[in-house]
C-alpha cells in the first residue's frame, strides 16, 4: 500500500488530469485507488470540484475532500476571508494513513504549489507529505520559465527532506515551440532522472466515452514506475528529430 503526493510548480499545470492519469492505469492493473484532495478553491459548493473530474476521467470512486472554498486564493487565504475553518492537516494525515491500510494507491492532490498555505500557521503540502512521509511527485509546465520554477520546487523538496518521485510535464503541445522543445533535457537533468511522463495538452477538455478509453491514453503517458509504457528517452529523441534538434 502507498501514497503518493502530486504537487504542481504552480496552477494550471496539469495536476488534476496527472492524478486522473495515475489513478488510471492503477485501476486498469486491477488496483485499488483513493484520490484525496485537502482543500479545493476557486468552487462553489454546487460546481464540480476537481476529484469529480477525476471521477470523469478515470472512473475512480474513493474520493475525499476535506474542505472547500469558494475563492481562487491558496485555502488559507480562503479560508480566512470568508470566516471558514481552515484545512487540519493533521486530520488529513491521519485519514491518508487509515485509507492506505486497503487502499493499493492514495493520491493527494495539492493545491497550487508545494508552499502554499493551508492554514493561518504557514503548514503546506510539503508538510503534509512529509508527516505521510509520502514521495513527491511533480507535475510542471513545458514553456518558457518552466525551468526555474521546477528548480525551485525540486529545492524546497530535498531541503525538507521529501522524496522525490519524478517530473511529469503536465500540458505538452502539439506544436511546441524552441524552448518548450529544449526544456526537455534540461527538466531531466534538474530532476536528475528520465522524465516520469508527458500528458498531452487539452486532455482534460476532451470527451472521453468512458474510463477505459481514457485509461488506455493514459498509460502512454506514464512511465513503467506508474503502470505506463511512457519511454522518456524515446519520446524525447522523437521530439528533437521531428523538429530539427538532434
Amino acid at each position: 500500500m502507498s501514497i503518493l503526493v502530486v504537487t504542481g510548480t504552480g496552477t494550471g499545470v496539469g495536476k488534476t488530469v496527472v492524478t486522473a492519469a495515475l489513478a488510471a492505469a492503477t485501476l486498469q492493473r486491477g488496483g485499488s485507488v483513493a484520490v484525496v484532495k485537502p482543500a479545493q478553491t476557486g468552487v462553489t459548493a454546487d460546481e464540480p470540484g476537481d476529484l469529480q473530474e477525476v471521477a470523469r476521467l478515470c472512473g475512480a470512486r474513493r474520493l475525499r475532500e476535506f474542505a472547500r472554498f469558494p475563492d481562487p486564493l491558496a485555502p488559507a487565504t480562503a479560508a480566512r476571508l470568508r470566516g471558514m475553518p481552515a484545512v487540519d492537516l493533521d486530520l488529513v494525515a491521519a485519514e491518508v494513513a487509515q485509507l492506505r491500510r486497503d487502499i493499493d494507491l492514495v493520491l493527494v492532490e495539492g493545491a497550487g504549489g508545494l508552499l502554499v498555505h493551508y492554514d493561518d500557521d504557514g503548514r503546506t503540502l510539503a508538510d503534509l507529505a512529509r508527516t505521510l512521509d509520502a514521495p513527491v511527485l511533480v507535475v510542471t509546465a513545458a514553456g518558457l520559465g518552466t525551468l526555474n520554477h521546477t528548480a525551485l520546487t525540486l529545492e524546497v523538496a530535498a531541503g525538507r527532506g521529501l522524496r522525490l518521485s519524478g517530473v511529469v510535464v503536465g500540458a505538452w503541445p502539439a506544436e511546441p515551440d524552441l524552448a518548450m522543445r529544449c526544456n526537455l533535457t534540461d527538466l531531466t537533468a534538474l530532476a536528475n532522472r528520465p522524465l516520469a511522463g508527458v500528458v498531452p495538452d487539452g486532455v482534460g477538455r476532451r470527451h472521453w466515452p468512458d474510463p477505459e478509453a481514457f485509461a488506455a491514453q493514459a498509460r502512454e503517458w506514464l512511465a513503467p514506475a506508474y503502470g505506463g509504457t511512457f519511454d522518456p528517452s524515446e519520446w524525447i529523441r522523437q521530439q528533437q528529430t521531428s523538429n530539427g534538434l538532434d
